[in-house]
């Protein structure tokens, strides 16, 4: 047995794990770090993902601080004109990789163990790392703390389980098989049917469109409708700082005139902070995701769509929901879109992010999970001990409703204020380019810009509308823990 030994072991090579190692490396220049990850590369759930996935978050606040995606631009063309590029799935892998490679490897303060996976600890408080190829076991002695980087347990349609049965007479895929359909050209179907109303379902649909699909081809299971994030207005840089604070100032008014967080959501989504694809079906679903003005004309143009709730069965020419059943053509393709990003049951899970000898890396600001795990190793190496660091580090929840996201946007706030007491972590946020405005304001301060004026209203609504967030967020926060 293999002896070995680190300050930190992360357990996970996602997007979470390398921001955490990324900023501690820096922060932190006498520790080192120690990765275990099931997978061959790094990159996480980025391995397993469907080929034509793409952020839809832009490039630019992503990834970790040391390093930009080499293809940060504004588009020129496409869904996402004028906004900022999106790194395909292919870039971000391979993004991961250098970061691995050419950033925390030659340091000589990272180990890297793929294919491994961490098997808890030993009587005598070893961490047990075995490899998955070879079965060999190595015990590794971990002098300071094990970070815990998979929290958020994502699932993509390659590797989640179906949630429903079908009949060996009829073709279910993940979109990941989508591209490959052209290498049996005689065998294509005549009608595509979309099983899920999230991002990835949103994806497939707008690649099929854009790769030829006849839209009245294409039949759409959305048992929920679901608000999406505007990108317009959540994009970094000085040229979208006023539409990103617009966006901020909205909400806080917002919360004043709504009743509850499902009518705050109502009132954003009237103003178009937040779109939805059927404008005359109210969304109960929010799960984060972004996009454009443009992406959401193309999934328009599906007209087919079945709102019969969730799918249970599918047998040859017929879906079968729960309380009824719905016809299909016989030879229809089926594309399971079904996976959720982040499992229901993580969702009630969070504790305090520092536990001790563990850290369990969790969302301080929702979405912005690489961020967050970015401040929670800032926090590791620059305070002093845990109580500290979790006063200013609570984890903000991954609601998953319009009746609980005035929970979210309240923790938001809430830990945005805290951080604007202290001046090491508002520098830090400065240089960060995993933040949206923080760097953008010191730049503008530095030319006296005009647009700062949009700072100065964000915080009058600050001090006129957050008691009125804080009711609607503790509210929904009441619904939140009952779900």
């Amino acid at each position: 047995m293999n002896e070995l030994e680190t300050d930190y072991l992360i357990i996970g090579t996602g997007a979470v794990g390398l921001a955490f190692a990324d900023t501690l490396i820096d922060e932190d220049p006498d520790c080192h770090i120690t990765f275990v990850d099931k997978h061959a590369k790094p990159g996480g759930h980025w391995n397993d993902a469907y080929g034509f996935v793409a952020l839809h978050q832009p490039s630019a606040t992503y990834g970790v601080n040391s390093q930009e995606f080499a293809s940060e631009q504004i588009d020129s063309h496409g869904p996402n004109k004028d906004l900022h590029s999106l790194a395909s799935g292919t870039e971000v892998l391979a993004y991961f990789e250098t970061v691995m490679n050419m950033r925390l490897l030659p340091t000589g303060r990272v180990a890297y163990h793929p294919l491994s996976e961490y098997r808890g600890k030993t009587n005598t408080g070893e961490a047990r790392v075995v490899s998955i190829l070879s079965g060999e076991e190595s015990c590794l002695r971990v002098r300071r703390k094990t970070v815990d980087a998979t929290f958020y347990q994502t699932s993509v349609p390659s590797t989640h389980r179906r949630s429903f049965t079908a009949d060996d007479s009829v073709a279910v895929i993940p979109p990941g098989e989508l591209p490959h359909l052209w290498r049996n050209p005689d065998r294509l179907p005549q009608h595509y049917v979309v099983l899920g109303a999230g991002k990835t379902a949103m994806d497939a649909v707008i690649w099929m469109i854009q790769s030829g699909v006849d839209p009245d081809k294409i039949s759409w299971v959305r048992p929920r409708e679901s608000w999406l994030f505007n990108r317009e207005h959540v994009q970094p840089g000085e040229e979208f700082f006023e539409a990103v604070m617009d966006l901020q100032i909205a909400m806080l008014e917002a919360a004043e005139q709504a009743a509850d967080s499902t009518e705050l959501m109502r009132i954003l989504g009237g103003q178009d902070y937040y779109l939805r694809i059927d404008p005359d079906v109210e969304p109960q679903m929010f799960h984060y995701a972004i996009i454009s003005r443009g992406e959401i004309d193309i999934l328009r143009q599906v007209r087919n769509i079945i709102r019969n709730g969730h799918v249970t069965d599918i047998t040859r020419g017929l879906l079968h929901f729960e309380d009824s059943d719905f016809p299909v053509p016989g030879n229809s393709l089926f594309i399971d879109c079904t996976a959720s990003a982040v499992p229901f049951a993580v969702r009630n899970e969070q504790g305090p992010i520092f536990q001790g000898d563990t850290i369990v890396l969790q969302p301080l600001l929702v979405p912005l999970v690489v961020l967050s795990a970015a401040v929670s190793a800032f926090l590791e190496a620059n305070l002093d001990d845990d109580e500290a660091r979790n006063a200013v580090a609570a984890p903000a929840p991954l609601t998953d409703s319009p009746a609980t996201f005035a929970y979210a946007q309240m923790m938001n706030m809430m830990n945005r204020g805290i951080w604007s007491q202290h001046p090491d972590i508002m520098s830090f946020l400065a240089r960060s380019r995993l933040d949206l405005t923080a760097g953008t304001i010191v730049r503008l301060m530095a030319k006296e810009s005009p647009k700062l004026a949009k700072l100065q209203q964000f915080r009058e609504a600050i001090e006129r509308c957050m008691p009125a967030l804080i009711k609607l967020g503790m509210d929904s926060k009441a619904v939140h823990e009952a779900a």
